[in-house]
């Protein structure tokens, strides 16, 4: 089996290429940093915007990972360019290909306006985007419906909460993802067929978001951030859950720093 993985050298990227690896199957990463490429795995250098490099990258493919892309706020141009038609290459390169599995790595901000409520945010969530950032993800996912709908393509959309080795902040105790549970998640999701939408979080103990559809597709995932909840805790206090980066899905992206004005002011 051969996986191609976009923005391979990215953060998620980087956890998930280790943790991927398996007797038989073959890691195609691609990316526009260069990458060398390991026992198992095959490096391409390009952008996901270049449709014939895209082509090329999905000759023997059965599967895709698209992690590409920003991974945080930017002009609307370069979103526009890159997360929102480099989306649309990498799916029509997949159609062409005949790949069958398609995973998105969507995001929590494709919903950040969502406000926390008494019980657990429902999967499909409604988007309500926090940014240009979280825009370019509800495009995403519904380009990938529309790959769906009309080509067949087996498509899962991950939002993606926060994914690191450890969480880093007190907001992280509830919506971390686990590198391990980030694999657990994406293998689960790489075998769905269907469309889904699910959220990429952590077993936590004060998560707030559901997992019903993530573990209809197979995935059960393992890990939890109250762990690290002691250290985080005395180092910052316990959260207002009132406060911006708890009361509502994106968190600080919400807030003012993001508005147009002062992403054109910071370039």
């Amino acid at each position: 089996m051969r996986i191609l993985i976009t923005g391979a050298a990215g953060g998620v990227g980087t956890l998930l290429r280790p943790r991927l690896a398996k007797e038989g199957r073959v890691l195609r990463l691609l990316d526009v940093t260069p990458l060398e490429a390991g026992p198992g795995e095959e490096a391409v250098t390009a952008s996901i915007t270049d449709e014939e490099a895209m082509a090329a990258a999905m000759d023997g493919v059965d599967a895709v990972l698209h992690l590409g892309g920003h991974s945080l706020e930017r002009p609307w141009a370069q979103i526009l360019d890159v997360n929102v038609n480099g989306t649309y290459v990498v799916l029509e390169a997949a159609r062409r290909a005949g790949v069958r599995h398609v995973v998105l790595a969507s995001s929590n901000h494709a919903v950040g306006f969502a406000p926390r409520g008494e019980g657990e945010a429902p999967d499909y969530l409604f988007p309500r985007p926090d940014t240009f950032y979280g825009v370019s993800k509800v495009t995403k996912e519904a380009l990938g419906s529309l790959y769906h709908d009309r080509y067949g393509l087996a498509v899962t959309c991950l939002r993606i909460g926060s994914c690191f080795e450890r969480p880093r902040d007190v907001r992280m105790l509830s919506t971390w993802l686990s590198p391990d549970d980030c694999a657990r998640l994406a293998e689960a999701a790489l075998a769905a067929d269907g469309f889904h939408v699910v959220w990429g979080v952590s077993a936590n103990t004060r998560r707030w978001w559901s997992l019903e559809e993530g573990r209809a597709i197979g995935y059960e995932p393992k890990d939890d951030a109250e762990v690290f909840a002691d250290t985080l805790v005395a180092e910052h206090g316990e959260p207002d859950l009132g406060d911006l980066p708890h009361s509502v899905v994106g968190g600080a992206f919400c807030g003012p720093h993001y508005d147009v004005d002062n992403l054109t002011a910071e370039g």
